[in-house]
């Protein structure tokens, strides 16, 4: 395979790209007889502005915009020509799965290929990151279609992975942490010198036991860590044994109290009554959910029982090797399992065929514990390779892929495991840079150049100052030292972990990130991408959805309602019937149906909205047979046009049922049904390539809880599972999502353990409320865990940290559990709002009268402080209430009313329990594919790729 090095006079040259500077890109001009080029950028950003600067030119698709990368060329290759020709695509819709340019990527010191859990403009690059692009076709796994060179072999020097020499290492001033400062601080944050508590006064556990250890490593065996460790000795129950003494412990908590018990002289066999040591042992999973079978706390055999994290299982087999117990050979193999290609270790319990990201805090932890273990040399020496080769010039770490700023836990972790394994140079310069990184009163914010202390980030740092780790700590007996006068109290910081029982995402923030000037372009639709005019008008309307689920921001959600049915434009001049296609020649069947289902829950006319009869012409785009190449348009009979997603198909089915239209909905609900594979689960794309998908399996089964289980031509609509005439498909999909539940409440995606997937598994298994209540609530723990402080929520718990737009909207509306088949949202009340033109300076279009439009529910509920809401809007919550349920007992009946009711009320009194209070009935839908650089056929994790969700 030949190579050609790109020679554009703007580009970087390849050769100034390194292992440790710049990123590069290799795109595969094979399937036109062409080679592969590849390009440099040495201050790298993005993956799409990667494949600018190295030169490339690329074309969007008319239906995408820039955002799906529809033809790429270069001047090396037949002078710039753009491939495919336009004789090939005309890129006027998304391509199909069989035919487009798959994007793949490799972290520094990895020698494989992933497919990209994110789009190009979504994936933020590291110095020494490789890029390809190859035309052809993929699963939605991107298992098929990989590139048929390595990652070396596009990088400028071959690889050049391996661990540096002696003589390599980071050349940064020397620097001691000042760990009597920093311990004085912890014990500053002490309640009554036994416990740290939170903002409420709950004493933290987690955070209460590493601050033993960090006594334990600075003042050793006195007063202070006896009070601490005899107070710990009476939680015993609450922290390790949260289900129960008679159930398995969570390993976690259990193998922190052993470790402290071990490194205080004590008898982890009783510990506050309990035999920890004996209790670890006797929980480690058999099986993981692929054995069918229930398997709670376990992701896969040789787990812990409920360690959640790979952390949680190091500190467990290093909890038995230092209680002198042998680990289960399975325990310590399943942690050696979760190594990454790049030597990492995944933060998460991750599954054989599940994206691995490395964590570098992990890594050093687990490297110790492996170390410790013996019989895993290759896999310590490949850790700690990674370690070498992702530590910084000035000696620290970043946190995660994609962090901007430096972290003091992962570097402090490291210092610690770096150090162990004889790499005393470069141990030493990440102690320096966490010296540089000490604040006034002695702690340790988490990130670099933070000035909030935390006791997490902290006492990290005092075992790395202490030239210690948990693999070797024991506390020494001291004399108790002499401490200064207590510090003024900091607020308390610490990692993202499990949320508490019962604990859900505060909607009032989510909706308000929503709604932010940065987010709302002029409050009426959402940008297709940073710096862009163009609207992606799925996204817009999976917000408006969130909006109608919460009830919170009523004006809101009518000036994004009005913009699309009065024919707003966007900053290029396009309306949401560009989005659809409707009157045109290419129809979008998931877009239509998406569109429609907005009209229908916020009381709008389908059939005039826009104006166009989206009902009908959903009908129209049913197909009657399977199109032939190279007319793509016809998956089979009873698809819709250009619908090539479970997705699509389900959002087309739910807006026809809605609408009334059962014998037009007849075909295209059948062909639905038949793509539901035996295990109950649906797949992502049509047609099936044989996955399964938690995303998809949910929505497909909102969409046939809309009919019975005889077909939508009898019986009435009702959009629940709980009632006598359940559909047996529905009832064996939400068995199956309930079985994808990992420990921690989330649910694996594309993209990790997926906020898109928890959000949307919550709304199908609301279905059956009262069935999988537990599950619901641990899976809105999860996204609680996973907001952020803007309100906003992570693409995923894995990768790249902030909030992203489309993983919030669907986070907000998916933690009602209002499935996109019942969702109803009044705009009664609220007044009509003016929409932009094109050219986004003075509105020139604006709606006339109060048309809130008729046939819907009663007055949603209440609206955000200056969102009108109405006369009863003061009223608050349970006047909405009222009001949606005596909408309910006229629209759906007496039964559908208490299966509806019961969701409502228990959505409403958990958000209570947060301070979000959402209001009103409600549902929303899922993602579409409307935009956002993707070209990564997996799943809309907010993260722009090209989604289950897909609209297209």
């Amino acid at each position: 395979m030949t190579f050609l090095t790109t020679t554009t006079a703007a580009a970087d040259p390849v050769g100034a790209c390194t292992a440790t500077r710049g990123a590069v890109v290799a795109v595969d001009f094979g399937a036109f007889d062409g080679d592969v080029v590849r390009g440099c950028d040495t201050t790298p950003t993005t993956g799409y502005e990667l494949l600018h600067a190295a030169g490339f030119t690329t074309k969007g698709t008319g239906h995408d915009g820039d955002a799906f990368v529809c033809r790429i060329g270069h001047d090396a290759f037949r002078s710039g020509t753009q491939y495919p020709t336009p004789d090939a695509d005309d890129c006027a819709l998304t391509p199909p799965a069989t035919a487009y340019w798959s994007y793949w990527t490799a972290a520094p010191g990895e020698d494989e290929w992933t497919y990209s859990r994110y789009g190009a403009m979504d994936r933020r690059l590291q110095d020494g990151d490789v890029d390809a692009w190859v035309y052809g076709g993929t699963d939605v796994g991107g298992t098929t279609g990989r590139p048929d060179f390595s990652p070396d072999d596009v990088r400028p020097d071959g690889g050049g992975t391996g661990t540096p020499g002696p003589s390599g290492g980071p050349t940064a001033a020397p620097g001691e942490v000042d760990t009597a400062a920093a311990v004085r601080w912890l014990k500053s944050r002490l309640t009554d010198d036994e416990r740290v508590t939170d903002d409420s006064g709950t004493a933290d556990l987690l955070l209460t036991t590493e601050t033993a250890y960090a006594l334990a490593a600075t003042d050793g065996r006195g007063p202070a860590l006896d009070k601490v460790t005899a107070y710990l000795t009476t939680q015993v129950g609450s922290y390790a044994y949260p289900f129960g003494t008679d159930q398995a412990p969570n390993a976690t908590a259990a193998a922190r109290l052993a470790l402290l018990a071990e490194i205080t002289g004590g008898d982890p066999r009783a510990v506050g009554g309990h035999d920890l040591v004996g209790d670890l042992t006797a929980h480690v999973c058999a099986a993981g959910p692929e054995s069918g079978e229930p398997t709670p706390g376990c992701t896969a055999p040789g787990d812990f029982r409920n360690a959640d994290y790979a952390d949680g299982q190091a500190l467990a087999v290093l909890a038995l090797l230092r209680a002198g117990v042998t680990p289960p050979a399975a325990t310590v193999d399943r942690l050696a399992r979760l190594q990454c290609r790049d030597g990492g270790i995944s933060g998460p319990l991750i599954r054989a065929e599940e994206n691995c990201d490395a964590d570098p805090a992990v890594t050093a932890l687990t490297a110790l514990v492996l170390e410790k273990a013996g019989g895993h040399a290759d896999t310590v020496s490949k850790a700690r390779a990674y370690l070498t080769r992702t530590q910084r010039e000035d000696g620290a770490y970043l946190g995660y892929t994609g962090a901007t700023g430096a972290s003091v836990h992962a570097t402090a972790h490291a210092a610690q495991a770096l150090r162990a394994l004889g790499d005393t140079g470069r141990a030493d310069a990440a102690e320096a840079w966490l010296s540089r990184q000490q604040l006034d009163g002695g702690g340790f914010a988490f990130e670099e150049g933070g000035t909030d202390p935390a006791p997490y980030a902290t006492t990290a740092a005092v075992l790395a100052g202490a030239h210690t780790s948990l693999v070797t700590l024991t506390a020494r007996t001291t004399p108790p030292p002499t401490t200064a006068p207590p510090t003024s109290a900091s607020p308390t910081g610490r990692p993202s972990t499990t949320p508490a029982p019962g604990k859900a995402p505060d909607l009032r923030k989510g909706v308000a990130y929503l709604t932010a000037p940065a987010q709302l372009v002029q409050g009426r639709y959402h940008a297709a991408g940073p710096g862009t005019a163009r609207a992606d008008f799925g996204l817009t309307i999976d917000g408006a959805y969130a909006l109608a689920a919460t009830g919170l921001d009523n004006a809101a959600l009518r000036g994004i309602v009005d913009f699309l049915d009065r024919g707003g434009k966007d900053g290029e001049g396009r309306t949401v019937n560009d989005w659809t296609g409707v009157g045109g020649a290419h129809p979008v069947g998931g877009a239509l149906g998406k569109t429609a289902l907005l009209a229908e829950a916020v009381g709008r006319d389908p059939r005039s909205f826009g104006g166009h009869d989206l009902i009908a012409a959903l009908a129209d785009a049913v197909c009657a047979k399977p199109s032939t190449a190279p007319d793509r348009s016809c998956a089979a009979e009873g698809a819709y046009t250009y619908a090539p997603s479970v997705f699509a198909q389900s959002l087309a089915v739910m807006a026809q049922l809605r609408a009334g239209e059962k014998e037009s909905a007849r075909k295209p609900l059948a062909y639905l049904r038949g793509l539901q594979r035996a295990d109950g689960a649906w797949p992502s794309l049509i047609p099936a390539t044989g996955d399964a998908d938690v995303d998809s399996t949910a929505i497909a089964a909102m969409a046939l809880a809309l009919a019975p289980a005889d077909g939508p031509a009898t019986g009435t609509a009702t959009g629940t599972a709980a009632d006598s005439g359940a559909d047996p498909a529905v009832a064996k999909a939400l068995k199956w999502i309930a079985a994808q539940q990992r420990p921690d409440g989330g649910f694996p995606g594309a993209a990790g353990t997926s906020v898109n997937s928890a959000a949307l598994a919550v709304q199908g298994l609301s279905l059956d409320a009262d069935a999988y209540a537990d599950e619901i609530a641990d899976a809105r723990a999860f996204l609680a865990g996973q907001q952020n402080a803007d309100g906003g929520f992570n693409v995923a718990k894995e990768g790249q940290r902030g909030s992203d737009l489309r993983a919030s909207t669907q986070a907000v509306g998916g933690t009602t559990g209002v499935s996109f088949g019942t969702l109803t949202r009044s705009l009664t009340g609220t007044s009509p709002q003016p929409t932009p033109g094109p050219t986004g300076g003075t509105p020139d279009i604006v709606t006339p009268g109060d048309s809130a439009g008729a046939g819907g529910a009663a007055d949603g509920g209440t609206a955000a402080a200056g969102g009108g809401g109405g006369a009863l809007a003061s009223t608050g919550t349970a006047v909405g209430l009222l009001a949606a349920v005596a909408a309910l007992l006229v629209l759906a009946g007496w039964r559908t009313t208490v299966a509806a009711r019961h969701r409502v009320a228990t959505a409403l009194a958990t958000a209570a329990g947060t301070g979000t209070g959402a209001t009103g009935t409600a549902t929303w839908t899922a993602p579409d594919a409307g935009t956002g650089s993707r070209n990564a056929r997996n799943e809309d994790d907010g993260t722009g790729t090209a989604p289950e969700g897909d609209a297209r």
